[in-house]
Formats: structure tokens, C-alpha cells, sequence
């Protein structure tokens, strides 16, 4: 009788494995011509999917209560050891190379935390990590399981999660294994196996079982209980980290060239005006970032450096824009409510600015604004640092007929987990019920951000116009960001000799502003010192070289570093004491400001670069 369930787990796995190739195929790897490949691809899928469900109901049936399947096949794998001692090599050989079919069974998950049942048919859970056998799903989220014992019941779905870590339920059990096992038998193998584990140790089996690979933070934290089920590491500052420049507003506020590469697909010049011509684009929306609440928060294990969200353009399968942050603020006393633009004496700093426009020329019908909520932290145990997703919001910008949603201020549903996972929760609850108090209850605990679509003043459109088709920014620096386009189309359009050259541009300005919006300290330098000097280039040229420009070269500014207040509060310093000094000395010399700065010898500054002196269009040109 023990054959059927062997050959019955045989065929499971043998059919997730030709479900998984098929998968990877398309249609280039065909032999010969296939009519209906898509189509065709699908039904054979959905047949092999059709005989996995049997396979596992069948698998379900066979299995008597009691211990779970991981045991099971260890504990078949040792009496075969006891009978045949010459096959020992042979069946542990086996064990190694084969997947244990507990783990490929989709009906497997192990438990998050400790649940207590509070009704009567309710599954109480005392162990995390325990492995639970999945019985029925139900679209409620309260799920029929089976425990080891035998023991059945309801729990949220909430409270599960599908089992990755192979290495640990093995090791688990061969411990206990060796415990009951007398001291003289078997000790070369189990000495085999020991040293098999220690160099397994800290790794994690994929999907497949082939490669391994570290353990995730986040899968740690989440063990621990240090951070909410829903969370997950940061989806778009893994972008920003991986995808160099490209994600950045850096990078996006450089002039695109056409396909032949000969002219630009973006920048053009007003002949009658001289100025940057105006382009219209399908979305152009202006938006505030109120406030968030009923954030979760990490647990004391976790110390949180930074409260942020970051937001882009996405029509559901990819990031269209550039990513921006805004720093949120918090009271101690309430630190589920996250809060933006908070007032304070002077300007308002960028980074803290939740007034932001976006402009995309996307034809996308699901185009919108994605907002991840997220947190730096550091461990306190570890010191290491990480940057966690704690939900997201999706705003949709056109209604079902393709017509822009009206402004109006908007409360956006927080998802946990991912922008491309459904359904999760970003911190377990065990209420349920149908009823209107019940649902009152999950309306007032679900995390909301609430965000306002407004309508810009004409002086705004106007600026707005002249900016690249695709751009997400804080609404603060527009006229910083028009000014820097009407330079750049008067140096690429006007003063070069043919639009041919591609000589390298002498314009230290248009060479290191785009790094301004990588520093938000540093634009926010250019904002205090520009004043209303909005479309007087040469005054700001002066003002640019003699305030931002020379902070940039200052040997006593640190580098920049995301959520490390000890370099935020010495760069602040730094920029206070240099602007502070750099007006003094304006004052006494009666000079308006300008690259005199640089031959002072009242001040010091970093030795030049060509790079930083000059404009290489054909490097930096998108």
C-alpha cells in the first residue's frame, strides 16, 4: 500500500516539472510553424494544471492524519534504511537529489504567528512555523487546515504563508532524528549528513530546488515578528538602487533625441519668441499628498529612520516616469498617521514637499500615480540597514470611458505585499463577519492614503508646458526647472554653429544641475538664493555659480546619504555656515555674486574636472 502514495507523489512532481518547462517555452523554440501557439500553450497548461488538483486530491485521500508529509517521507526513507542496509547509499543519495513532494504541494503553508481560535471550529495555532495541510479555500479568507496532529479547523489566510525555507523543516527533524537514534548505529552517515548541513547553513532552496541563495532580511524580520506580514522590500527604491540613473529626475530632465539621432524629439525653439515652444501632453495632473494613517509599525526590534513615500507613473506592468520621494512627518503620540508639507518658518524643504505635478504622454488606458509606502531601518541587533514597502496605493487617472477623473480629494485603499501581488493584507486581522458593525470596524482600521487632485494657476500651466514629456517633480521647483530647459534649448538650438556638432558644450551649469534633484539640500540652496529671478538668465547664472555650484565643490559638504541624520545635520551646517559666509563677503565687496567666489582666498573648493566644466550631449541625451 505504501507504493501508491510514493508513485502518486512521483507523478506530482513529474508533472509540476513538464508544467514549469512548459512555461518557459515560446514560440521561437518550435521546431516547425505552430498556428494558434498562444491559445494552444494555454489549454495544454490548463490541462496539466487540471491533473495536479487530482493528483493532489488523490495525494490527500491517501494520506492518513498524523504527522505531515515531510515526515512521512523521511520516516519511510529510515524504515527502508533499517531493512536494507546495503541500500543506504542508494535511498540517501535519493533523499538528497529529490525534492520532498510536502513542499511542491500547493496545499502546504506554514503558520506566520500564534493563533488562538476564538469560536467553535476555529484551528488554534500555539507554534509558529508549524506546517499546515490546506483542506479547502474559501473566498472569505478563513481556511479549512489540518495541523500534524490530525486535528482540523478554520484560519486566516492571513496568518499563513508558503513554506521556502526546505533546509530548516529538514533539519529540523534530523535532529530530532538523531536524538532517538542509538549512539552506534549509522554514526559515519549521520556525520555525512552533519557536515552536508553546516555547509547549508544560511541558504534558502528557490522554486525549482536547484540554486541556492541567501536569505532574504525580510523573510528574517518577518519570523521575528519584527514587521508586519504585508510588508516587503522596497519595490522602487530597488530600481532606483539597480537601474543606475534611469529611474531618476536626473536623468529624465535631459533633452531625448529623435531616432536619427540628428535632432530632439522634445526640445524645440519659438523662432518668433526665442523661447522653449510649448508641448501639450495627454496627462498633465497636479496633486497633494495629505496624510496616511493606520500605518503599521515595525516592531521594537527595528529602529525606523526614515517615514517616506515614493511615487511614479505605472499603468500596472511598468514604471513610466521618473521615481520621487517625499519624506513624511509623524507625532510620537500618534505614529500610525503619517503627514505631509508641514509648516515651518522659510521655504518649505523639497524633500518634504507633498505638492507634486505629473506630466506623461503615456496612451496606456490604466495609466496612474503609484504610491509606495516605505521605511529605512536599521537593526539593532545586526546594525543593518534596509528599505521596506509598508503598502501601496494605486490612483487611476481616466474613469472606464477614458475621460480624466475630476479633482476632488481621494481615499486610496493601502495594499500590502507588492504593486503586482493582490489580495494581501498589509497587517494580519482576525475580524470577519458580514455584519455592518463588523464592517465599520475594517473600514476604520484599513490604511488609507489620502491624496487631493487640484487644478494649477495659469502661471503654472504655463511653465508646466515647457517641461520634458515625462516628468514627475514637486511643484516648488517648476520655474527652476522651465529656466533650465529655455538654457538648454538656447545652447543646443541657438548657439551652436550646425546642429550637427557634437562638440563638447562649455555650460558648467547645464553639466551639474540635473544633479540638484539626486540632492534636494542643494536645489533647495538654488531656491533661497534665485528669489524671483525666474526668467533672468544671466542674474541667475550668477546666482547658480556663486551659491549651488560652489557647495558642490566645497571639500567640507559629505556626501549625500539617504536617512543618515548625522550627514544630513553636518550637511546642513555646512550649507548654512557657506551661504552665511558667501553673503558677508558679497556685502563687504559690493559684488553680486558670480565665479569671483572661486579666486577668493577666503574660501576653499575642490579641484576642477573637465566633466564638471562641460556638457557632453551625446552621453547624457536619452
Amino acid at each position: 500500500m505504501r507504493l501508491i502514495p510514493n508513485r502518486c507523489q512521483e507523478l506530482q512532481m513529474s508533472a509540476e516539472e513538464t508544467l514549469r518547462t512548459l512555461k518557459k517555452l515560446t514560440k521561437a523554440d518550435e521546431l516547425a510553424p505552430v498556428g494558434n501557439y498562444d491559445q494552444r500553450k494555454q489549454e495544454e497548461e490548463r490541462r496539466l494544471q487540471n491533473i495536479l488538483e487530482r493528483l493532489n486530491t488523490l495525494s490527500l485521500e491517501l494520506s492518513p492524519p498524523g504527522p505531515s508529509t515531510v515526515m512521512q517521507y523521511d520516516d519511510d526513507d529510515d524504515d527502508d534504511d533499517a531493512d536494507a542496509d546495503n541500500d543506504g547509499d542508494e535511498d540517501k543519495d535519493e533523499r538528497r537529489a529529490v525534492k520532498p513532494p510536502s513542499m511542491s504541494d500547493p496545499r502546504i503553508y506554514t503558520v506566520l504567528s500564534d493563533f488562538k481560535g476564538e469560536q467553535e471550529g476555529d484551528l488554534s495555532v500555539q507554534v509558529k512555523g508549524e506546517v499546515l495541510r490546506i483542506i479547502r479555500r474559501t473566498a472569505d479568507g478563513w481556511w479549512l487546515a489540518q495541523d500534524t496532529k490530525g486535528n482540523r479547523g478554520v484560519v486566516p489566510k492571513t496568518y499563513l504563508k508558503v513554506p521556502n525555507l526546505l533546509n530548516i523543516c529538514i533539519t529540523e527533524y534530523d535532529d530530532n532524528e538523531n536524538e532517538e537514534e542509538d549512539d552506534g548505529d549509522d554514526e559515519k552517515d549521520d556525520d555525512d549528513e552533519n557536515e552536508e548541513e553546516e555547509e547549508e547553513d544560511g541558504e534558502e532552496l528557490t522554486d525549482d530546488g536547484d540554486k541556492p541563495r541567501q536569505i532574504d532580511a525580510t523573510d528574517v524580520l518577518s519570523a521575528m515578528g519584527a514587521i508586519p506580514s504585508g510588508f516587503r522590500p522596497s519595490t522602487l527604491n530597488k530600481l532606483l538602487v539597480e537601474e543606475g540613473v534611469t529611474y531618476r529626475g536626473s536623468h529624465h530632465i535631459q533633452p531625448e533625441l529623435s531616432q536619427s539621432q540628428l535632432s530632439f524629439k522634445d526640445l524645440f525653439l519659438d523662432p518668433d519668441t526665442g523661447r522653449v515652444r510649448a508641448r501639450q501632453v495627454r496627462t498633465c495632473v497636479c496633486f497633494t499628498l495629505w496624510s496616511c494613517r493606520m500605518i503599521p509599525t515595525p516592531g521594537v526590534g527595528v529602529q525606523v529612520l526614515s517615514r517616506h513615500i515614493r511615487l511614479c507613473a505605472f499603468d500596472g506592468t511598468q514604471v513610466l516616469s521618473n521615481i520621487h520621494t517625499v519624506r513624511a512627518t509623524y507625532n510620537s503620540k500618534s505614529p500610525k498617521t503619517w503627514s505631509f508639507s508641514p509648516r515651518m518658518t522659510g521655504i518649505l524643504p523639497t524633500l518634504l514637499d507633498g505638492d507634486c505635478f505629473l506630466r506623461c504622454n503615456s496612451a496606456s488606458p490604466d495609466l496612474g500615480i503609484l504610491f509606495e509606502l516605505g521605511v529605512t531601518f536599521i537593526r539593532n541587533s545586526t546594525g543593518e540597514r534596509g528599505d521596506l514597502s509598508c503598502g501601496w496605493a494605486f490612483l487611476k487617472l481616466t474613469d472606464d470611458t477614458g475621460n480624466p477623473v475630476p479633482n476632488r480629494t481621494y481615499e486610496l485603499p493601502v495594499n500590502g505585499g507588492t504593486p503586482y501581488e493582490r489580495d494581501v493584507a498589509v497587517e494580519a486581522s482576525v475580524t470577519r463577519g458580514s455584519g455592518v458593525f463588523q464592517q465599520m470596524l475594517q473600514a476604520r482600521r484599513q490604511p488609507k492614503l489620502i491624496v487631493k487632485l487640484k487644478s494649477a494657476n495659469s502661471r503654472t500651466r504655463v511653465q508646466l508646458s515647457l517641461l520634458p514629456d515625462t516628468l514627475l517633480h514637486c511643484l516648488s521647483c517648476v520655474h527652476l526647472l522651465a529656466l533650465h530647459r529655455q538654457l538648454l534649448a538656447d545652447t543646443l538650438l541657438m548657439d551652436r554653429p550646425t546642429m550637427q556638432n557634437a562638440d563638447l558644450i562649455c555650460s558648467p551649469i547645464l553639466s551639474t544641475f540635473p544633479v540638484l534633484l539626486d540632492q534636494p539640500d542643494l536645489l533647495d540652496v538654488l531656491r533661497v538664493s534665485q528669489g524671483d529671478l525666474s526668467f533672468l538668465k544671466q542674474e541667475f547664472a550668477k546666482v547658480y555659480m556663486s551659491s549651488a555650484y560652489f557647495l558642490l565643490h566645497s571639500p567640507r559638504l559629505p556626501c549625500l546619504r539617504w536617512a543618515d541624520p548625522p550627514s544630513e545635520e553636518q550637511r546642513a551646517r555646512v550649507i548654512y555656515a557657506t551661504l552665511d559666509s558667501l553673503k558677508h563677503t558679497q556685502h563687504t565687496t559690493s559684488q553680486s555674486g558670480g565665479p569671483e567666489v572661486f579666486v577668493d582666498p577666503m574660501h576653499s573648493h575642490l579641484a576642477f574636472d573637465v566633466t564638471e566644466l562641460t556638457f557632453d550631449l551625446l552621453h547624457v541625451a536619452r
